[in-house]
């Protein structure tokens, strides 16, 4: 074994050893194939300038001498043995597995033109291949170096993600001071002193200081996120001017980093549809080669005699069936779209989703927090005949005082702003798409929607009822306030009892909360319209919060009222009209419903990277990633259309071409002619796959948005 084999062992081993090193292994393939070219180029020139055929077609000549006879054997057979052996070692295990693909087709052609190189030495013939092999070699090295060097880069967001990580953080100890300690040291719980500038060593949460933290790392965002104490911070983003104390949360395996390096490692290493069928195709050439060549030998025997030319004929159809372009031909545009996704904060599982994402008919979003800021504030409140406003909000905060729901974090700000002091709850109960329950004074009391209603069987005084229609008229949600058994009233009631008792079990008041649309939200309807994409919209808002909001945007269909569990009843609905659905969620909650669709989309997802019902994972909170997931899971099939289309082509006009079906009209393809085309695609390919890299993702380069970037609300 040669030295380049020892240093590829080693490379592979040091690959294994550190998961960061993803990309070692292309790296030194890269270098290997590198050095190869360029020293069998070299040793190519002796041989391209002794070559007759070049000689005599240029019209040149190099001054004879001793011995100079054999300058294009010897020099080809070096070439062979270090160029080509290569190849030879990478098509073993294709034999051994008997699956013949790439590497098996590129032994035989070389193989072939080598053997034929020699006999005719020993065997006078009308021509050699000398020249022929080496410049045959020498291109597949150079086209083996493109791709190399083309899948290192395009995998290099791995490498660059392992990069962000700081190699030590600063640990505050007990007494105040701060130590340096591996961050492979850090346990959860510790606190950590983060300097402007530096990296942040883990996840954690913000304990003390405020500063501007740069995430476009990890989400693609390039504005900096302010953070303050409370706030979430990632392993790997970088502080700004301010100085922040950290308590760490995560460490190691378990951190967010970690966490998309495995979704990247994952989306690279698995296999679309477009790319199984190349993959098949190489192997069927395999078998179309050999064929083509039986036919080729035994129809021109035939048509003449058996004689060199045969054999020439024969040899040339075997050297230049190489689909050396065809193995290119998806996976550099794979490696390229999984990169390009990560860079813009969209992480692939699934790369069959991502292939599929180009053909979605209806997109459903879930309404709150994806397409609506999921912000809710008080901005009206109704109550009944006898209860004011502070009595119903008091309560209100009270049951909701163990919730974190958003519609429970606004009506608890709603009373801390308006300065009243919620009474002491007990016994609560979160009743799931419904609302919450607990006891309050020993009276049980409700907060939810529509839902709650339909469960208690609570009637909607009118005047209530006015108020809620109002408040969806103006795309509000509306939260109820019912007020159930005093368990601590006696079995029987005194006649001083009656004015409560009357309203035991009955809706006392209502409130309306506003979650404003997200600016982005009309560019992001109108885009996915432009790409000729349904949008449609989940909620377990009222029909008349969601018709609001749907005319608001301009979407097409509306699912209102639906509880959780029922979310993968009705994208099972659209699935069943024979469309191809994917689905926008938080990636929790609606966890059957991404599971249920064609594409799953977890979107807002931040530092829970590890979503596992999910395809796709969009790491901000921004639908307007959903547009670029469209529109780059397009450009990329396009792309592997364009690079099928340029490898295929080649094989589709040389191989014919070198069996002699246009012999009688002169035209007869020869072995370095063969192997000029064969490069030439091959250099096609990986630079058509490169181009991918230019499309633009920006919010100014989706369709449906104006060049400013700005939308406004749908016609």
């Amino acid at each position: 074994m040669d030295d380049d084999s020892h240093e590829d062992g080693r490379e592979h081993s040091e690959r294994a050893d550190h998961d960061g090193d993803h990309g070692g292994m292309h790296a030194g393939h890269e270098q290997m194939f590198r050095r190869r070219f360029f020293v069998s180029l070299a040793l190519s020139v002796p041989v391209l300038l002794y070559s007759p055929f070049l000689q005599a077609n240029l019209g040149f000549s190099m001054p004879a001498f001793a011995g100079s006879e054999w300058i294009n054997p010897v020099f080809a057979v070096v070439v062979f043995a270090y160029g080509g052996v290569p190849f030879l070692r990478m098509a073993a295990p294709e034999l051994r597995d008997r699956s013949p693909g790439m590497m098996t087709l590129i032994s035989m052609a070389i193989t072939v033109a080598f053997v034929y190189s020699l006999a005719s030495v020993v065997f006078p013939t009308q021509s050699a291949f000398f020249w022929e092999l080496v410049t045959l070699i020498d291109i597949m090295l150079l086209g083996h170096w493109i791709e190399m060097r083309s899948v290192r880069r395009a995998s290099s967001a791995l490498d660059e993600l392992a990069k962000l990580m700081p190699d030590t953080a600063e640990r505050i100890t007990e007494g105040g001071e701060t130590e340096e300690v591996p961050v492979s040291d850090l346990s959860e719980g510790d606190l950590v002193l983060v300097r402007p500038g530096a990296s942040v060593p883990a996840d954690g949460v913000v304990e003390a200081g405020d500063s501007d933290v740069n995430e476009a790392m990890i989400t693609g965002e390039s504005r900096p996120v302010s953070k303050e104490p409370g706030d979430e911070v990632v392993g790997g983003t970088v502080n700004g001017d301010g100085s922040l104390r950290v308590r760490i949360d995560a460490t190691g395996e378990e951190t967010t980093l970690a966490g998309i390096m495995r979704l990247v490692e994952e989306a690279q290493e698995s296999r679309s549809n477009t790319q199984v069928l190349a993959d098949r195709a190489a192997g069927w050439l395999f078998y179309v080669a050999l064929g083509a060549a039986v036919v080729t030998g035994i129809a021109w025997t035939v048509a003449t005699t058996f004689d060199v030319s045969v054999v020439e004929r024969v040899v040339t159809v075997l050297v230049i069936a190489c689909p050396h372009a065809l193995g290119l031909a998806i996976p550099l545009v794979v490696a390229i779209n999984t990169s390009l996704a990560a860079r813009n904060g969209i992480l692939v599982r699934d790369r069959i989703a991502m292939e599929d994402a180009r053909n979605l008919d209806s997109i459903v979003f879930d309404k709150t927090g994806t397409l609506t800021e999921g912000e809710h504030g008080v901005v009206g409140t109704a109550t009944v005949e006898g209860v004011d406003e502070d009595e119903a909000l008091a309560l209100a905060a009270a049951v909701e005082g163990d919730s974190e729901h958003m519609i429970a974090r606004a009506i608890r700000e709603a009373a801390e702003e308006w300065g009243i002091d919620a009474p002491d709850a007990e016994d609560f109960e979160a009743m799931k798409g419904r609302g919450v329950r607990a006891v309050v004074d020993g009276r049980e009391v409700y907060v939810g929607g529509p839902n709650l209603l339909e469960h208690l069987e609570a009637s909607v005084p009118s005047d209530l009822a006015r108020f809620a229609e109002e408040a969806g008229e103006n795309a509000q949600t509306v939260v109820y306030l019912v007020r159930g058994a005093d368990r601590s009233e006696a079995p029987e009631r005194t006649s001083g009892d009656e004015g409560s008792a009357s309203r035991e079990g009955e809706l006392v008041a209502a409130f309306a909360m506003a979650d404003v649309i997200r600016e982005e939200s009309y560019a992001v309807v109108d885009a996915l319209h432009e790409l000729g994409v349904e949008v449609a919209m989940l909620t377990g808002d009222s029909e008349d919060v969601a018709e609001a909001v749907a005319d608001e945007l301009g979407i097409d269909t509306v699912f209102a009222e639906v509880l959780p569990e029922d979310k993968d009843t009705n994208v099972q609905e659209l699935q069943d009209q024979g469309k191809l659905v994917a689905m926008v969620g938080d990636g929790v909650n609606d966890a059957p419903a991404l599971t249920r669709a064609d594409v799953g989309i977890a979107i807002g997802s931040g530092t829970d990277v590890a979503v596992q019902s999910a395809d796709v994972i969009l790491v901000q909170n921004n639908p307007m990633d959903v547009v670029r997931l469209v529109k780059l899971s397009k450009a990329s099939y396009r792309k592997m259309q364009e690079n099928i289309v340029w490898a295929a082509g080649y094989n589709v006009f040389a191989i014919p071409l070198a069996a002699g079906v246009l012999a009688p009209v002169g035209v007869l393809l020869s072995p370095a002619i063969g192997a000029l085309l064969m490069s030439l695609s091959t250099v096609i390919v990986a630079i058509n796959a490169q181009l991918l890299r230019r499309v633009d993702l920006s919010v100014s380069g989706l369709p449906g948005v104006s060049a400013s970037g700005q939308a406004g609300p749908a016609d």
